[in-house]
């Protein structure tokens, strides 16, 4: 799977959506988080809300290439970066609450592939043109993300069991920071963009052992926040198709379209 321009990327996230609801695939949680982003940056595009509309068609389809590639060599080989092997091996653990496998797919998203897809986009001194835009790019995600955490609550009735042990704030879910991954991402994809093909390689690896340590965290937390997931995980929907369908329409749900502008 390999996407031409940001419509293609739409068009094959909403294919893996489809899929999974069919095939009940839990691997549909984060895609259809991921396909919202993506029509919200599209929309953004045509909008004239970029300095480059043109740049960031090419940089979201870099974005969403990343993904098609963590997901094609999962169900090839199970193979692929490390932290999207530690997010797609936790699909079949009945034990992960809904937002884990949001979080775990959002982390792997921007702690590695969106300054991978950043630096590829405008290499060299070239960044520094592009802050503006990924900032606005990197606000959309983050306003998804929050959205569809959001709408979870339909879903899971004891959530807010996660707010009374520390594990769920608008900034931090979990182990996973929101703000400080999106300010990292800009300094990494900074980095990046500076070094040759061997260096950015090496550093490449780096961010995703990194991000794959994160997302052992995100699984299995430590304290008061497992015996908490578990009591999570025991009232809620088991059934796998309608949490797809549920959190693919998410931003209609809680009106965050509306609050955009």
């Amino acid at each position: 799977m390999a996407a031409e321009n940001i419509d293609e990327v739409v068009d094959g996230l909403a294919g893996i959506v489809r899929d999974a609801r069919r095939d009940g695939d839990r691997v549909g949680y984060f895609a259809a988080l991921y396909r919202q982003v993506t029509v919200e940056v599209r929309q953004a595009i045509r909008d004239g809300r970029f300095d480059d509309g043109a740049r960031m068609d090419r940089f979201d389809t870099l974005f969403g290439n990343r993904y098609f590639d963590a997901y094609d060599a999962w169900r090839r080989d199970r193979s692929g970066p490390r932290c999207w092997r530690e997010t797609f091996g936790l699909l079949d653990d009945d034990g992960t609450v809904i937002v884990q496998h949001l979080i775990l797919g959002v982390n792997a998203h921007i702690n590695l592939d969106l300054a991978v897809a950043a630096a590829r986009t405008s290499p060299g001194e070239d960044i520094q043109s592009l802050r503006r835009d990924f900032l606005l790019i990197n606000d959309i995600l983050a306003r998804v993300v929050l959205a569809v955490e959001d709408s979870v609550g339909a879903l899971s009735p004891l959530l807010s069991l996660l707010d009374q042990v520390g594990a769920r704030t608008d900034e931090q879910i979990l182990d996973f920071s929101v703000r400080q991954s999106r300010e990292e991402a800009w300094h990494n994809a900074v980095l990046l963009a500076g070094l040759n093909e061997e260096q950015r390689a090496a550093t490449i690896e780096r961010l995703d052992i990194r991000a794959a340590v994160l997302a052992r965290l995100i699984a299995r937390p430590g304290g008061l926040v497992q015996p908490a997931l578990q009591l999570i995980r025991s009232t809620e929907s088991g059934d796998v198709p309608a949490v797809i369908a549920h959190l693919d329409r998410a931003m209609e749900q809680t009106g965050a379209r509306e609050r955009t502008d």
